[in-house]
This record gives structure tokens, sequence and C-alpha cells, in this order.
């Protein structure tokens, strides 16, 4: 079945985007469950960002409160060390973004990450900042030697987050020709080769209309399983009476 647009009418009219990224997770694990070798497990992780109020009221009065003091050994009170001004503050928001995850386990290995799958909302390709703080957790995950796969079926926005990961990491991906697709999804490791660390990656183009691709999830540096996105994306689908 092809891919849908989620962000337009009919589509958006019957299923919202916020439904499908909350429930393609879930199929991901059951997908998961007949094809992971005994002794791993995957569980969805799913988190909107949001706004955080900060109640300054609290701390309006700060200046009427005499200044801190301490007693040192000897009993004696002394004035506590006052640090200088901030060379920067600026009113500014906590760091939060959305997560749409599944994660893969080493359950016989204290539970050790190995693999994650990251579908993009809108919010992750919103602003430069969210887009950075994206790729700046793929990277960190490959750094860990957590294989990262990546799913992308915004159509509002025309970014393309598997390619600011690779100019992240100072590599490119002759693939991906010019304009750059901003529908995609790709796996992504670094695996040791030769007293080297070796980048690898298997990107796929996806189009509206079209079905998607197997992915290989990588559990260790020689084992993989087929993350089969188009199985697993179509009951997502299903369940939501979409067809």
């Amino acid at each position: 079945m092809p891919l849908r647009d989620h962000f337009r009418p009919p589509v958006s009219t019957r299923v919202s985007w916020e439904e499908i990224h909350g429930m393609w997770p879930a199929r991901i694990v059951l997908q998961l469950r007949t094809v992971l070798p005994a002794g791993y497990v995957a569980g969805p992780k799913i988190h909107a960002g949001s706004q955080v109020e900060i109640d300054v009221a609290t701390f309006e009065h700060d200046d009427a409160l005499p200044p801190p003091s301490a007693a040192d050994d000897s009993g004696v009170a002394t004035t506590l060390w006052a640090p200088p001004e901030p060379t920067v503050a600026v009113e500014t928001e906590p760091p939060d973004y959305d997560e749409y995850e599944v994660r893969i386990y080493d359950a016989e290995r204290g539970r050790r990450l190995v693999a994650a799958v990251e579908l993009v909302s809108p919010g992750n390709k919103d602003r430069p900042e969210k887009r950075n703080a994206f790729v700046g957790k793929c990277a960190a995950l490959l750094q860990k030697g957590v294989a990262v796969s990546i799913v992308d079926v915004v159509t509002p926005r025309q970014f393309n987050l598997y390619a600011e990961l690779l100019q992240f990491l100072g590599q490119t991906d002759p693939t991906l020709g010019e304009p750059q697709p901003h529908l995609y999804a790709v796996s992504c490791r670094w695996r040791p080769q030769d007293q080297r660390m070796l980048l690898q990656t298997w990107s796929h183009a996806l189009a509206l209309g079209q079905p998607l691709p197997t992915l290989p999830l990588w559990l260790t540096e020689k084992r993989a399983v087929p993350l089969d996105l188009e199985q697993s994306y179509e009951q997502a689908c299903h369940d939501l009476w979409l067809t």
C-alpha cells in the first residue's frame, strides 16, 4: 500500500499525524517480536515536547534578602563569596523535543541499548535548534555504538535530518542527489574495521504513493534483522481505520 500524506486532507481530516506517530512505534515493537533473536527486547518511547512555564514570582523578592552567610571552622560567621554578574542573561526555553521511537535492548547484557528507530516529527524539523537537538541525539547514540534508523514522512517541512547528521559527522551521501529528498528512511551504524571506525548507512528516498522499504536493524557488528517499515506502517493505518 502507498505512503500517505498525513499532514494534508483528505487523510489529515480522518487521522492526525500524532495518532499515526503514536501507533506506529507500537506496531514496530510487535513486528520485531517475531524477528528478534532470544535475549533481545524492544519497547516504544513516546514523548511530545511541551513548553515549561517557570514561576518567576517565587524569586521576585530575592533582592530584599540579606546576603547569605555561613560559619567557618572557628564558629565565626563569614559572608559567602558572591560571583560576578553573568556575561549572558537572556530569556529562553528549557530544551524539549518530540520523541517517537522504538528502542531495542540486549536484555542478557544488562538491558544494553543496541538500536533505536527514530520517527521524525514536525517538531524535530521545526527550527534550527530543534533540528540540531535531533541530530545531536542521533550522533550521540551512534558514538555509543547504537545503530540508528531514521524514518521521515513529514511532508510540510523541507529538511533532510539524515543529511544534516552526516554533515555534523563531517560526511556526505552522494546518493541523495539535489535537491535532497525530504522524505526518507535510513539505517546508520558505526563499526570497527582494521583499527578504524567505519560509518555505514543504508538510505532510501520515500515518495507519496509508493511502498516503504525494509531497513537492516543492526543488533551486533555481524547480526541484523529486517525492519519492515511497510508492514508496520500499514498495520498502524489499519488499526486507525485508515485503509
